[in-house]
């Protein structure tokens, strides 16, 4: 059933005062990417089990592979059957009028990352665009997310070492991030502090001071994309210090991946693949939005959606 735009605001202005609600309690909500209706059934199983509130998130790959309306209708489904509070992101959106799109479609969170799509986009070209989309937000009350540069990484599995003397050119600093934050009126800071999309052959490592020096400068949310392969006293200190949304989508790639090609070996008879991927494939990926809950202090945090 369609959301009537009265609906979409009060569910707007839910998810603002939850993300107020996760800053001042140092709980964060875990933004996991939605490839298809396995990944969807993990996250809601992850959060019923946990009685966690979470947002799954989509980039331009799977909205013009699934369709913005197809998405909210799914989650709403969802939603309504397992009666758990989920809210949707619209991920790295490369342009003003796709972020629009998403805007239009009900969508609680929208990232607006013009530097995406064009890795030399100006100053000028990025902070203009997210101004843009920031005041059309206005419409619904959904909050927005961006960054002032380019934010390197890939939702991969990566076979070489992380590069930190090349990535600590592009981190975040106090006075860039305050700067950007009182230019376009966001509502979400994305930082970066050694995140980096994908998966590699060694750890993440963050800098917290840089963090905090950041958390002090800005009063808005901060959000850690590139979460996946990062130890998870990162992730709880990050926390603490004061981030409301960290994303996770190469861990869950990478689960659903390999547990497949397993069972699928296991199997080599069994043609139905959904049948193979509803009972393994979900449970294992279940298990990694679970850990995921637990180092973001998010367990216990859920609000029922009628409430």
């Amino acid at each position: 059933m369609p959301l009537t735009l009265p609906d979409i605001r009060r569910n707007c202005a839910i998810a603002r005062l939850r993300m107020k609600q996760a800053r001042l309690e140092h709980w964060a909500f875990g933004a996991f990417n939605l490839d298809d209706e396995a990944t969807l059934k993990a996250v809601i199983r992850a959060a019923k089990t946990k009685n966690a509130p979470v947002l799954v998130e989509v980039s331009q790959g799977e909205v013009d592979d699934i369709g913005l309306y197809n998405i909210r209708d799914m989650v709403d489904n969802f939603k309504r059957e397992e009666n758990v509070e989920i809210y949707i992101n619209l991920d790295h959106s490369p342009s003003v009028e796709d972020a629009k799109k998403g805007i239009e479609a009900g969508f609680e969170f929208i990232h607006i990352d013009i530097s995406q799509s064009n890795h030399d986009a100006t100053d000028d070209q990025i902070i203009n665009a997210t101004k843009e989309v920031v005041n059309y937000a206005r419409l619904t009350g959904a909050s927005v997310e961006s960054e002032p540069h380019y934010f390197s990484g890939g939702s991969n599995v990566f076979s070489t070492n992380i590069d930190y003397d090349e990535i600590k050119k592009t981190f975040s600093t106090p006075q860039e991030a305050k700067k950007f934050v009182d230019a376009t009126k966001i509502d979400t800071f994305a930082a970066a502090i050694g995140n980096l999309h994908g998966k590699y052959p060694v750890p993440k490592i963050l800098d917290l001071d840089l963090l905090q020096k950041i958390r002090d400068a800005i009063n808005v949310n901060i959000s850690l994309h590139g979460g996946s392969d990062t130890p998870g006293h990162y992730f709880r200190e990050a926390v603490r210090i004061g981030v409301s949304k960290v994303n996770i989508n190469s861990d869950m790639r990478y689960a659903y991946r390999t547990t497949l090609e397993k069972i699928l070996k296991e199997h080599p008879d069994q043609y139905s693949v959904a049948k193979l991927i509803s009972k393994d494939v979900v449970d294992v990926l279940t298990k990694v939005v679970e850990s995921k809950i637990d180092d973001f202090n998010s367990a216990n945090k859920a609000i029922k959606p009628n409430n």
